[in-house]
């Protein structure tokens, strides 16, 4: 039993290995290649321009957006995320009994109590 533990965690520290070493000898190879001009540099105005849509960029920097914008869309994603996890509970509730009930009332608390804080902190608020 305790060989089949480790037998599973030996897989996963393989795959976890493969997945940190190819990428890294992957970029390392290709600029490798670069000193050995194989690899095509021919850098210009336009391959270093950003590019948005199609349009060309006014002005001389990015412009700044607004931090509000993304503070509202990360609790977007965490409470779109948590909602996720409520309709596994959901289908399975008659067979769950009471405790999964008390466990989702927690976690729904928890929600709420997340909500509460960031609607305090205003930051819903667009202004």
């Amino acid at each position: 039993m305790l060989e089949d533990y480790f037998r599973q965690y030996g897989l996963i520290a393989i795959f976890t290995a493969i997945a940190v070493i190819l990428p890294g000898s992957l970029l390392v190879v290709s600029w490798l290649l670069s000193f050995l001009r194989i690899r095509p540099s021919k850098p210009n105005d336009v391959k270093r321009s950003p590019y948005e849509c199609g349009m060309e960029l006014i002005g001389d920097r990015w412009p700044q957006f607004n931090f509000r914008y993304y503070m509202f869309a990360i609790l977007f994603v965490v409470f779109d995320v948590e909602t996720i996890f409520i309709y596994p509970w959901a289908v399975q509730f008659k067979q769950l009994g009471f405790f999964a009930f008390a466990e989702m009332l927690v976690f729904i608390l928890i929600l709420v109590i997340g909500w509460a804080y960031a609607w305090n902190h205003k930051a819903l608020e667009w202004r």
